[in-house]
């Protein structure tokens, strides 16, 4: 049978280690496996730059940037955890490329294939078969004085933090330029249905399902026990400032902007690009909680 897609992207978590040549690097074997078995099946297999370089399948295989990857390919396969995950979709989005993850992590919330079955699960979505996710970014960007200093897209979510030794920070919030609150607090999350299952649950956030159309503002460690998470729909636009504290930095996903300045407003909406996640045939959200969460497991003793 021919497969649906003929010219698939390779990515892969890598380790950038002295002492490990090319192939002998962790990475090599798994992304050769794939690449082989992709190849057999009859895909025209490309793999990511620096992905060939550091495992060394450019000796095999033709190698691509990740722009020229969203140009030429219509699957990108990514093996490594989410983090992984995160950081090509928000690259490949605006191309319109399907993904699909092997998962290397540890959660694997959407690199949600196990490495030790690929072969039986990736088969049929390359042959069609597949339940496609798609899930909107942020866009984020900071202002300074009127001027834009920082623009880039997430996956997940907006934080600011506080410094390592500061104390907390004093935030104001607005929704659609409409004043919502000032608080005192570590931080603050705006974050995705993605995202909702990332920082944002370790600060007490709701778990979101992927198809609500709502973002979660998430305060961490706030001052007021009465300052709590709040979702509101993603149409908006969010504005944080910091009007108070040291030391602020903000992150967007794995992006660090390492200074806030007080007066500097970062703008949150939803971006006009989404990311295609391809699962296989019968996945659902809620059996992914269950397994990655443990729910149901019960403990039993002697």
């Amino acid at each position: 049978m021919s497969p649906t897609f003929r010219h698939v992207a390779l990515i892969g978590k890598y380790h950038q280690l002295s002492g490990y040549s090319a192939p002998t690097n962790p990475a090599h074997q798994p992304l050769a496996e794939i690449a082989e078995f992709l190849h057999a099946k009859g895909c025209e297999v490309v793999v990511e730059a620096d992905t060939a370089l550091h495992t060394g399948l450019h000796q095999r295989f033709p190698t691509l940037t990740v722009d020229e990857l969203g140009q030429h390919c219509a699957l990108a396969v990514v093996v490594g955890g989410d983090g992984t995950m995160l950081g090509i979709s928000r690259h490949l989005a605006k191309y319109g490329t399907a993904l699909v993850g092997i998962n290397q992590g540890r959660l694997g919330f959407v690199t949600d294939i196990p490495l030790s079955s690929y072969r039986e699960t990736l088969f049929p979505i390359l042959l069609g078969e597949y339940d496609e996710d798609v899930r909107p970014l942020m866009h984020a960007r900071v202002v300074r004085e009127g001027n834009c200093v920082f623009e880039t897209l997430a996956v997940n979510d907006v934080v600011v933090n506080r410094g390592a030794t500061a104390g907390m920070l004093e935030l104001r919030i607005e929704v659609d330029g409409r004043f919502l609150s000032d608080q005192r607090a570590d931080g603050l999350i705006v974050a995705t249905p993605t995202g909702s299952t990332a920082y944002a649950l370790s600060a007490g956030g709701p778990m979101m399902h992927p198809s609500t159309p709502a973002w979660v503002i998430a305060p961490i460690a706030p001052h007021m026990l009465s300052n709590r998470p709040i979702v509101i729909p993603d149409s908006g636009e969010v504005m944080l400032q910091v009007i108070g504290g040291r030391d602020a930095s903000a992150n967007f996903d794995m992006q660090s902007l390492p200074t806030i300045l007080h007066g500097d407003r970062i703008y949150v909406r939803r971006s006009e690009h989404s990311v295609r996640f391809l699962h296989p045939r019968g996945w659902n959200y809620f059996a992914t909680l269950r397994k990655k969460l443990g729910w149901n497991e019960r403990s039993y003793r002697p």
